[in-house]
């Protein structure tokens, strides 16, 4: 009976991950049309604090239930999750949405790397030939000559602190403190964006579009799915969980392309292509010491 409720709690931790890659794979036109407007730091930290306050609002009694180690826990996971969004939401601004998706997506082939690193064991050879395909489509898709434009750099370094974000979850999530550990990452990530905002003051959406943008990106992608990977993860190997997320760039090019007004070029659907190619080949992987959970890490 256990090995059921067990199967069956993974398979909905896994479509809660579909879920959730799929909200983040909507944001990125939306944002980057929103960027226009608002500035990075700016909507990042409206955007979370809202997510914060709404999520506390739900679960009032949440980070009643975090320990101390949990607590300190949560605020290490904020700041990885904080500085990767401010470094991606920077990126995007300078890169098409279609574009970044696909960078973002890295942290799928950076995530086992990261695990194994964590765990003291060898990288197998398939392993790196996977690396080798992804960087090559990153190549592809964002080379300008003999140089790597900044959104495309910073995106890069921001899809590195998500797979070490989603390591972190994965030795230090419980399924009883999922939503306390949100909340304090949601407020971690606004004060973030607040402390470094706030001399130069906060510029609020002047349209009620932007105002609409911003909500949804606040509730859905940000308080709902940060808790729901949160709670997944509690029951989800690390590995498995960045490969389940692995669509997430997919998402976020066909809405890019058929909501945002990008067009499909060789260049994306090719490099796009060697991306995704390279996060599937980690997924089909011999991969049972990197899949364990990585061992529990004191802070």
């Amino acid at each position: 009976m256990s090995d059921v409720h067990e199967r069956r709690t993974s398979l909905l931790a896994t479509l809660a991950l579909v879920f959730l890659t799929a909200t983040w794979g909507s944001t990125f036109f939306l944002i980057k049309d929103l960027l226009d407007r608002v500035p990075v730091l700016d909507f990042l930290a409206l955007r979370f604090a809202i997510a914060a306050v709404v999520l506390f609002l739900i679960f009032p009694r949440a980070l009643a239930k975090l320990s101390r180690s949990s607590a300190r826990s949560a605020v290490v996971l904020g700041l990885l999750y904080g500085v990767a969004q401010i470094l991606q939401t920077t990126g995007l601004a300078h890169t098409p949405a279609s574009v970044s998706g696909f960078i973002t997506g890295l942290y799928v082939v950076c995530t086992p790397l990261f695990a194994a690193a964590l765990l003291k064991q060898r990288i197998s050879a398939l392993t790196w030939g996977a690396v080798a395909l992804a960087l090559a489509g990153l190549a592809v898709l964002t080379l300008s000559g003999l140089s790597v434009g900044f959104g495309e750099a910073v995106t890069f370094v921001s899809a590195l602190l998500y797979a070490l974000h989603i390591v972190g979850l994965g030795a230090w999530s419980t399924a009883r403190e999922a939503m306390g550990m949100t909340i304090v990452q949601l407020v971690v990530i606004a004060l973030v964006s607040f402390l470094v905002t706030a001399p130069d003051g906060i510029v609020l959406p002047s349209r009620t579009g932007d105002w609409l943008s911003v909500l949804y990106m606040a509730v859905v992608p940000a308080a709902l799915a940060l808790a729901g990977q949160t709670w997944a993860q509690a029951h989800l190997p690390p590995t498995r969980s960045a490969i389940i997320m692995s669509m997430e760039p997919v998402f976020a090019a066909l809405f890019a392309i058929g909501l945002g007004g990008e067009h499909m070029t060789l260049r994306v659907a090719v490099g796009g292509l060697m991306v995704l190619t390279a996060m599937l080949v980690v997924e089909v992987l011999p991969r049972r010491r990197i899949e364990t959970e990585v061992q529990h890490i004191a802070v």
